[in-house]
């Protein structure tokens, strides 16, 4: 039998993802590490293992979502500590990547937000990053690591193969529809999980931030099941916008699927007042409490990888294949 390296191991939790974080440790048998996490009365922010981490390799797991700015200071300041701590080496577990939709300069004058964050992580000091369905997969290259970018199709073709059948719909009558442009790799892939489903794209502008204009839809959605499937959910626009389209265009009814649940500004409460989307699928790469949603947990996908990286191919079959 092999020896379980993972005694050398140590998984640390922040503030943004704790269930994530112990549902992923509870999948490897490894305790999480111990953490001080303080917020001053003036914004300053102090964090620090309590955890001797010593010649060990440490996973941080922390999600850069809402409020994006403080959930990256506490890394960058813990990550400092464990620098200081002497750990080995330090993995960086980010399901949701915060700043990623800054990622080109689209008017003159723009930052590059989303490299401006993957220069302060590299420069404070990180061996790897595991994260989830980046907004886009050359921000890969904006880190000097290796950067593992999991996708999440597998989990919502296991769901919506289960969902489909329960429902009596055949996937010969589900269309697959990509928001705009930018998705349509993750609608094409998500259409090769649902056999003989049809594959749409919707042509969507942006006339000014958290605004989406849907013009046309290219593809057969008429008297079909559509699926609309995208990385980020923020304001609900995109989906809303795409709801009344298809309806417009004689789709039966609308399964809305995000990698992110972002939500702001009254999101959910959006999607579920529209008659016509009958189901919302999240991951808990951000992790919210929405009863009536279907939350579907990538911590079977991020244990696999962690475990592959400590153990070599031991991997257990029950985890699903992360690539």
């Amino acid at each position: 039998m092999q020896e379980n390296t993972l005694e050398n191991v140590v998984l640390f939790k922040l503030t943004s993802s704790p269930a994530l974080a112990e549902e992923i440790a509870c999948l490897l048998g490894v305790k999480l590490g111990e953490v001080e996490v303080r917020h001053f009365a003036d914004g300053e922010v102090m964090a620090r293992p309590l955890t001797n981490v010593r010649g060990k390799t440490v996973y941080v797991v922390q999600s850069t979502a809402t409020p994006v700015a403080e959930r990256l200071m506490e890394l960058l300041i813990f990550i400092d500590g464990l620098r200081n701590a002497k750990a080995k080496e330090i993995n960086l577990v980010i399901p949701y990547y915060g700043f990623c939709r800054q990622d080109r300069i689209a008017r003159s004058g723009e930052p590059i937000t989303a490299k401006l964050v993957a220069d302060l992580l590299n420069t404070v000091g990180i061996n790897r990053v595991i994260t989830m369905d980046l907004h886009t997969p050359q921000t890969q290259g904006f880190f000097s690591c290796p950067v593992d970018d999991l996708s999440p199709t597998s989990l919502f073709g296991d769901y919506y193969r289960k969902l489909f059948k329960e429902k009596n719909i055949p996937t010969s009558s589900v269309t697959v529809v990509s928001p705009d442009h930018g998705s349509i790799h993750r609608a094409r892939d998500l259409a090769s999980e649902l056999p003989d489903s049809k594959l749409a794209i919707i042509d969507k502008r942006r006339p000014a931030p958290n605004v989406a204009e849907v013009s046309q839809v290219v593809g057969e959605v008429h008297n079909q099941v559509c699926l609309v499937v995208d990385d980020i959910i923020d304001t609900a626009g995109t989906a809303i916008a795409c709801a009344s389209l298809l309806e417009k265009e004689g789709a039966k009814a609308l399964y809305v699927a995000g990698t992110h649940g972002v939500l702001s500004q009254g999101a959910e409460e959006k999607i579920h007042a529209h008659s016509f989307i009958k189901d919302l699928c999240l991951t808990n790469s951000i992790e919210k409490n929405i009863p009536w949603a279907s939350i579907i947990s990538i911590a079977p996908m991020i244990a696999g990888v962690i475990r592959a990286s400590e153990l070599g191919s031991s991997v257990p079959d029950s985890w699903m294949a992360f690539y």
